[in-house]
């Protein structure tokens, strides 16, 4: 059987730069050199060899849905909720309903936001 491992997700942003800030602010992932090519394409790490490959693509019509996100847990669910408030990020449950915690069946916390392109992107507490 042939065995896979996620290695990162690519994203069409529109200003390419805005959405490094977004994701450095937010999540504090490091800049990382592009060595596929000399494109202004954009990689972050967000840990253990993952990546974040932000493509820019300013004329391109970004489609968004919240079924269609990916999402980051954290065992200091608590703590980045308060850093949201703090840089004054807007957040909401899956319900739509702002600032407050989804708890789905299982007990995990979760909530969901958007980047500055209209991605949404969960949190949990699945550590």
């Amino acid at each position: 059987m042939i065995n896979f491992t996620f290695n990162h997700i690519a994203l069409s942003v529109r200003d390419v730069d805005e959405s490094v800030a977004f994701y450095q602010k937010v999540f504090h992932f490091k800049e990382i050199e592009n060595t596929a090519s000399n494109s202004k394409t954009r990689w972050l790490t967000i840990g253990n060899g993952k990546q974040l490959h932000l493509i820019p693509r300013p004329d391109f019509e970004i489609k968004i849905n919240k079924a269609v996100h990916f999402a980051f847990s954290t065992a200091d669910f608590d703590a980045f909720i308060k850093y949201l408030e703090d840089i004054n990020i807007t957040y909401s449950d899956w319900n739509d309903i702002p600032n407050k915690v989804y708890i789905r069946q299982d007990g995990i916390k979760q909530i969901y936001f958007q980047d500055p392109n209209g991605y949404w992107l969960e949190v949990n507490n699945d550590c």
